[in-house]
Protein backbone atom coordinates (compact mmCIF):
# COMPACT_ATOMS: atom_id res chain seq x y z
CA UNK A 1 0.00 0.00 0.00
CA UNK A 2 0.85 3.74 -0.82
CA UNK A 3 -0.05 5.31 2.13
CA UNK A 4 0.18 8.75 0.31
CA UNK A 5 -3.31 10.20 1.12
CA UNK A 6 -4.66 7.22 2.86
CA UNK A 7 -6.67 7.55 6.32
CA UNK A 8 -5.05 5.12 9.24
CA UNK A 9 -6.54 4.79 12.84
CA UNK A 10 -4.42 4.21 15.82
CA UNK A 11 -5.55 3.04 18.81
CA UNK A 12 -3.90 3.79 21.98
CA UNK A 13 -2.57 6.50 20.08
CA UNK A 14 -1.65 9.73 22.54
CA UNK A 15 1.17 7.98 23.55
CA UNK A 16 3.99 5.52 22.98
CA UNK A 17 4.11 3.83 20.31
CA UNK A 18 1.04 4.86 19.25
CA UNK A 19 2.50 8.41 19.17
CA UNK A 20 5.50 7.27 17.43
CA UNK A 21 4.29 5.00 14.74
CA UNK A 22 1.03 8.02 14.61
CA UNK A 23 3.91 10.42 13.57
CA UNK A 24 5.97 8.15 11.20
CA UNK A 25 3.05 6.96 8.92
CA UNK A 26 2.18 11.22 8.82
CA UNK A 27 5.44 11.13 7.61
CA UNK A 28 5.04 9.32 4.18
CA UNK A 29 1.65 10.81 3.44
CA UNK A 30 -1.50 9.63 5.41
CA UNK A 31 -3.91 11.16 7.43
CA UNK A 32 -4.03 9.92 10.77
CA UNK A 33 -7.05 9.00 13.12
CA UNK A 34 -6.25 8.37 16.80
CA UNK A 35 -8.41 7.02 19.34
CA UNK A 36 -7.39 6.96 23.47
CA UNK A 37 -8.81 7.64 26.58
CA UNK A 38 -6.45 10.59 27.41
CA UNK A 39 -7.59 13.41 25.70
CA UNK A 40 -4.92 15.90 26.41
CA UNK A 41 -2.23 13.22 24.81
CA UNK A 42 -4.56 12.88 22.13
CA UNK A 43 -4.27 16.65 21.30
CA UNK A 44 -0.38 16.63 21.52
CA UNK A 45 -0.16 13.76 19.31
CA UNK A 46 -2.40 15.22 16.96
CA UNK A 47 -0.27 18.70 16.43
CA UNK A 48 2.83 16.18 16.23
CA UNK A 49 0.83 14.62 13.43
CA UNK A 50 -0.52 17.91 11.82
CA UNK A 51 3.20 19.18 11.48
CA UNK A 52 3.28 16.63 8.72
CA UNK A 53 0.98 18.45 6.53
CA UNK A 54 -1.83 15.77 6.82
CA UNK A 55 -5.07 15.59 8.11
CA UNK A 56 -5.57 14.81 11.87
CA UNK A 57 -8.28 13.54 14.10
CA UNK A 58 -8.51 11.99 17.80
CA UNK A 59 -11.63 10.72 19.24
CA UNK A 60 -12.67 9.60 22.89
CA UNK A 61 -13.23 5.94 23.10
CA UNK A 62 -13.26 2.81 25.46
CA UNK A 63 -12.23 0.43 22.77
CA UNK A 64 -13.73 -2.91 24.63
CA UNK A 65 -16.83 -1.02 24.50
CA UNK A 66 -18.51 -2.40 21.77
CA UNK A 67 -21.35 0.81 21.18
CA UNK A 68 -18.04 3.07 21.38
CA UNK A 69 -16.27 1.19 18.99
CA UNK A 70 -19.08 1.00 16.41
CA UNK A 71 -19.80 4.90 16.87
CA UNK A 72 -16.05 6.50 16.66
CA UNK A 73 -15.25 3.83 13.46
CA UNK A 74 -18.62 5.17 11.55
CA UNK A 75 -17.56 8.71 12.83
CA UNK A 76 -13.90 8.05 11.17
CA UNK A 77 -15.44 7.06 7.87
CA UNK A 78 -17.49 9.80 7.77
CA UNK A 79 -14.89 12.05 8.54
CA UNK A 80 -12.29 11.11 6.69
CA UNK A 81 -14.46 9.50 3.78
CA UNK A 82 -13.21 6.29 3.83
CA UNK A 83 -10.61 4.11 6.20
CA UNK A 84 -7.61 2.40 5.05
CA UNK A 85 -5.33 0.91 7.54
CA UNK A 86 -5.73 -0.01 11.24
CA UNK A 87 -3.05 -0.17 14.15
CA UNK A 88 -4.56 -2.38 16.76
CA UNK A 89 -1.98 -0.61 19.21
CA UNK A 90 -3.98 -0.20 22.76
CA UNK A 91 -3.25 -1.93 25.95
CA UNK A 92 -2.87 -2.11 29.61
CA UNK A 93 -0.54 -4.39 31.72
CA UNK A 94 -2.09 -5.51 35.40
CA UNK A 95 1.14 -8.17 35.78
CA UNK A 96 0.92 -10.71 39.23
CA UNK A 97 1.60 -13.99 39.81
CA UNK A 98 -1.31 -16.59 39.23
CA UNK A 99 -1.05 -17.80 42.71
CA UNK A 100 1.59 -16.78 45.17
CA UNK A 101 2.58 -18.94 48.02
CA UNK A 102 4.83 -18.84 50.69
CA UNK A 103 6.17 -21.81 52.76
CA UNK A 104 2.79 -23.68 51.72
CA UNK A 105 0.54 -20.99 52.17
CA UNK A 106 -1.17 -19.01 49.15
CA UNK A 107 -0.83 -15.51 50.13
CA UNK A 108 -2.34 -14.03 46.52
CA UNK A 109 -3.93 -15.13 43.61
CA UNK A 110 -4.84 -13.06 40.88
CA UNK A 111 -8.21 -11.74 40.54
CA UNK A 112 -10.47 -12.37 38.09
CA UNK A 113 -10.81 -8.42 37.33
CA UNK A 114 -7.21 -8.44 36.90
CA UNK A 115 -7.74 -10.92 34.27
CA UNK A 116 -10.03 -10.00 32.78
CA UNK A 117 -9.39 -5.91 32.92
CA UNK A 118 -6.38 -7.05 30.23
CA UNK A 119 -8.32 -9.46 28.25
CA UNK A 120 -11.16 -6.68 28.06
CA UNK A 121 -8.59 -4.33 26.12
CA UNK A 122 -6.04 -6.48 24.72
CA UNK A 123 -7.88 -8.89 22.97
CA UNK A 124 -11.64 -7.84 23.15
CA UNK A 125 -10.78 -4.82 22.31
CA UNK A 126 -8.97 -5.70 19.61
CA UNK A 127 -11.49 -7.52 17.83
CA UNK A 128 -14.14 -4.82 18.18
CA UNK A 129 -11.80 -2.67 16.67
CA UNK A 130 -10.33 -5.11 13.74
CA UNK A 131 -14.46 -5.96 13.00
CA UNK A 132 -15.52 -1.98 12.33
CA UNK A 133 -12.61 -1.40 9.99
CA UNK A 134 -13.11 -4.12 8.39
CA UNK A 135 -16.85 -3.76 7.86
CA UNK A 136 -16.44 -0.26 6.74
CA UNK A 137 -13.25 -1.34 4.32
CA UNK A 138 -15.09 -3.97 2.61
CA UNK A 139 -18.66 -1.67 2.62
CA UNK A 140 -16.45 1.12 0.64
CA UNK A 141 -14.23 -1.06 -1.67
CA UNK A 142 -11.26 -0.28 -0.10
CA UNK A 143 -8.45 -2.66 -0.19
CA UNK A 144 -6.88 -1.94 3.47
CA UNK A 145 -4.22 -3.19 5.78
CA UNK A 146 -4.77 -4.25 10.34
CA UNK A 147 -1.92 -4.05 12.05
CA UNK A 148 -2.36 -6.17 15.94
CA UNK A 149 0.33 -5.52 18.44
CA UNK A 150 1.12 -8.89 19.89
CA UNK A 151 3.95 -9.15 22.08
CA UNK A 152 6.85 -12.28 22.68
CA UNK A 153 4.94 -13.07 26.00
CA UNK A 154 2.47 -14.57 24.23
CA UNK A 155 4.68 -17.53 24.15
CA UNK A 156 4.21 -17.32 28.45
CA UNK A 157 5.56 -14.98 30.51
CA UNK A 158 5.82 -15.57 34.82
CA UNK A 159 3.83 -12.67 36.30
CA UNK A 160 1.55 -12.37 32.78
CA UNK A 161 -1.22 -15.41 32.68
CA UNK A 162 -3.28 -12.37 31.53
CA UNK A 163 -1.24 -10.28 29.27
CA UNK A 164 0.31 -13.33 27.68
CA UNK A 165 -3.58 -14.92 27.10
CA UNK A 166 -4.41 -11.71 25.37
CA UNK A 167 -1.55 -11.48 22.86
CA UNK A 168 -1.51 -15.17 21.85
CA UNK A 169 -5.32 -15.09 20.88
CA UNK A 170 -3.73 -11.77 19.08
CA UNK A 171 -2.00 -13.72 16.78
CA UNK A 172 -4.36 -16.20 16.31
CA UNK A 173 -7.17 -13.60 15.47
CA UNK A 174 -4.52 -12.56 13.05
CA UNK A 175 -4.14 -15.56 10.98
CA UNK A 176 -8.17 -15.99 11.18
CA UNK A 177 -8.83 -12.52 9.46
CA UNK A 178 -6.08 -12.72 7.26
CA UNK A 179 -7.90 -15.83 5.65
CA UNK A 180 -11.35 -14.76 6.18
CA UNK A 181 -10.36 -11.21 4.70
CA UNK A 182 -8.07 -12.04 1.77
CA UNK A 183 -11.00 -12.29 -0.73
CA UNK A 184 -12.14 -8.63 0.43
CA UNK A 185 -8.30 -7.53 -0.52
CA UNK A 186 -7.68 -6.73 3.38
CA UNK A 187 -4.42 -7.85 4.22
CA UNK A 188 -3.42 -8.94 8.28
CA UNK A 189 -0.62 -9.05 10.19
CA UNK A 190 1.11 -8.92 13.49
CA UNK A 191 3.83 -7.47 15.87
CA UNK A 192 5.18 -9.13 18.80
CA UNK A 193 7.87 -6.29 20.58
CA UNK A 194 10.69 -7.25 22.56
CA UNK A 195 11.18 -4.75 25.84
CA UNK A 196 11.03 -1.85 23.70
CA UNK A 197 12.50 1.52 25.03
CA UNK A 198 9.82 4.04 26.87
CA UNK A 199 9.22 6.07 30.03
CA UNK A 200 8.91 3.22 31.49
CA UNK A 201 11.95 1.09 31.07
CA UNK A 202 13.87 4.59 31.43
CA UNK A 203 12.32 4.86 35.20
CA UNK A 204 13.56 1.24 35.93
CA UNK A 205 16.75 1.26 38.31
CA UNK A 206 19.77 0.94 36.04
CA UNK A 207 21.00 -2.23 37.25
CA UNK A 208 17.17 -4.04 36.19
CA UNK A 209 17.88 -1.85 32.76
CA UNK A 210 21.09 -3.47 32.29
CA UNK A 211 20.19 -6.65 32.88
CA UNK A 212 17.47 -6.38 30.15
CA UNK A 213 19.83 -4.74 27.67
CA UNK A 214 22.41 -7.91 28.30
CA UNK A 215 19.92 -10.28 27.55
CA UNK A 216 19.22 -9.61 23.92
CA UNK A 217 21.89 -10.24 21.54
CA UNK A 218 21.75 -6.55 20.30
CA UNK A 219 22.71 -5.51 23.56
CA UNK A 220 20.07 -2.96 23.75
CA UNK A 221 16.75 -2.16 24.26
CA UNK A 222 14.62 -1.89 21.02
CA UNK A 223 13.05 2.12 20.17
CA UNK A 224 9.34 2.96 19.15
CA UNK A 225 10.77 3.70 16.22
CA UNK A 226 11.84 0.71 15.27
CA UNK A 227 8.71 -0.60 15.44
CA UNK A 228 6.96 2.03 13.81
CA UNK A 229 9.43 1.07 10.88
CA UNK A 230 7.85 -2.52 11.13
CA UNK A 231 4.14 -1.42 10.87
CA UNK A 232 5.11 0.35 7.88
CA UNK A 233 6.71 -2.49 6.16
CA UNK A 234 3.41 -4.61 6.81
CA UNK A 235 1.68 -2.19 5.12
CA UNK A 236 3.96 -1.69 2.26
CA UNK A 237 4.50 -4.62 1.71
CA UNK A 238 1.11 -6.34 -0.55
CA UNK A 239 2.45 -9.91 0.13
CA UNK A 240 2.74 -10.37 3.78
CA UNK A 241 -0.99 -10.80 5.91
CA UNK A 242 -1.08 -13.15 7.98
CA UNK A 243 2.46 -13.38 10.02
CA UNK A 244 3.60 -11.84 13.13
CA UNK A 245 7.10 -10.48 12.80
CA UNK A 246 9.32 -10.72 15.86
CA UNK A 247 11.25 -7.37 16.88
CA UNK A 248 13.02 -8.53 19.95
CA UNK A 249 16.48 -7.90 19.13
CA UNK A 250 17.04 -12.03 19.26
CA UNK A 251 15.67 -12.29 22.96
CA UNK A 252 13.09 -15.07 22.07
CA UNK A 253 15.79 -17.27 19.99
Amino acid sequence: MNLDNKTIVITGGGQGLGRTMAISFAQSGANIALIDLNEEMLQETTKLVEQNGVSAKYYLANVSDEQQVENTFKQINDDFKGIDGLVNNAGILRDGMFVKAKDGVVVKKMSLAQFQSVIDVNLTGVFLCGREAAVHMIESGNKGVIVNMSSIARGGNMGQTNYSAAKAGVVAMTTTWARELGRHGIRVGAIAPGVIRTAMTDAMKPEMRDRLESMKPVGRLGEAEEIAHTAKYIFENEFFTGRVVEIDGGLSM
